[in-house]
């Protein structure tokens, strides 16, 4: 086991199951993160789960599928990733759209004061 040199924390290995995204970070801790707390990995199938790089040294890492980039940092700091609803932009909207109608899904409805 290496150990890492800065104070930010690097990972070492990372496995992405149906469930959770598993990591190994070079100090040794290991984290398991829920998957859902990344709505592009929840809806992704296997294949493009499967399909990462870990970059910047293990700072992070890159689902080119996806257009997904996850920080050692911020599954340390444990907060989820804000679904495309929550940050209102168009290009987020369309591709989550896009994404959900090509795996056969409705797109989660927004509710309303009156639901």
């Amino acid at each position: 086991m290496r150990t890492a040199t800065r104070d930010e924390p690097l990972i070492e290995s990372l496995e992405v199951s149906d469930r959770a995204i598993l990591v190994r970070l070079v100090d040794g801790r290991a984290l398991s993160i829920p998957l859902e707390w990344s709505w592009r990995l929840s809806n992704a199938t296997p294949a493009e789960r499967a399909n990462f790089s870990i970059s910047g040294g293990g700072a992070f890492v890159h689902w080119p599928d996806l257009d997904e980039d996850l920080s050692a940092q911020g599954m340390l700091t444990g907060t989820p990733a804000p679904r495309p609803e929550a940050d209102g932009s168009p290009a987020s909207l369309a591709k989550s759209r896009i994404r959900v109608a090509r795996k056969g899904h409705e797109p989660p409805r927004k509710r309303s004061a009156s639901d």
